[in-house]
């Protein structure tokens, strides 16, 4: 039987080997992928039309004005002009914000008070777009993909077993594909997503400085604790932090550029 299914995943293995792989700008991560660009792009258009639909749009020109300004110069700064980017605020309390595939950036009217001002909303904007230039969501739906096919691999081969040995092998299969692939993967995509919005924000104007102030904040407004940072999909705060003031030497060098290209422009 262990012959059997070692045959039946290296199957599974050798058709997602077929599969496609990509970049991640700045980092150069190598990424496996299942999912095409403009596949994606079409998954996050249809998304976000539901997600305006079933939300109220904040009716606040300036709050709106403010996000879409930030949003284009960073989109900018991404340089994807086949995105159609899009920058929605929408009335919720909760502090939060997110992308979806294609250009697609929502923030929630609750974050506004800790964003504060522009650099504060570039520190969110910038960790949201780089989420999209990385393709981190299709990289999580090819994730997905990958273990189905891994797991309907092990279901046959466990085919004649006993009810009790199949579940108890497809529950273990299952939670070392969640602890030891998606939860990891998550937090390096948010990780990844901070130090590219760094890097994103510098080269559109903002300081990036700012992004680590406001993780001060959100620290301080958070209360209770969470799940442990080894099962969760966001790093902890504090390490937040610490990796945010890591990666600040290499934003603040695009910064600098950045100033000085507006010092030369306004010259001329």
């Amino acid at each position: 039987m262990i012959k059997m299914i070692k045959r039946m995943l290296f199957g599974a293995a050798l058709v997602l080997s077929l599969s496609g792989c990509a970049t991640v700008p700045y980092t150069e991560r190598q990424q496996f992928m299942m999912v095409s660009e403009k596949e994606e792009s079409r998954i996050g258009e249809t998304l976000f039309h539901q997600v305006k639909t079933d939300s109220k749009i904040s009716p606040d020109p300036d709050m709106n004005a403010l996000v879409r300004e930030v949003g284009e110069r960073i989109a900018a700064a991404a340089d994807k002009k086949d995105f159609k980017w899009e920058f929605v605020v929408i009335e919720d309390p909760t502090a939060n914000a997110f992308a979806l595939p294609g250009g697609k950036v929502a923030f929630h009217t609750g974050i506004m008070p800790i964003a504060r001002d522009a650099d504060g909303i570039a520190a969110v904007m910038g960790h949201e777009v780089a989420h999209v230039l990385a393709r981190h969501g299709a990289e999580r739906m090819s994730q997905q993909q990958a273990l189905s096919i891994g797991e309907t691999a092990l279901m046959v081969a466990l085919l004649g077993r006993s009810p009790f040995v199949r579940e108890g092998i497809l529950s273990a299969y299952g939670l070392g594909a969640k602890v030891g692939v998606l939860l990891p993967y998550s937090r390096k995509h948010e990780l990844e997503a901070d130090r590219i919005g760094l890097i994103l924000m510098a080269k559109a104007g903002y300081n990036p400085q700012a992004a680590v102030a406001f993780w001060e904040r959100m620290l301080e407004r958070k209360e209770g604790g969470g799940a442990p940072e080894f099962l969760s999909t966001h790093p902890s705060d504090k390490q937040r932090l610490a990796d945010l003031k890591g990666f600040l030497p290499e934003a603040m060098g695009y910064y600098k550029k950045a100033q000085n290209g507006s010092r030369l422009a306004q010259r001329r």
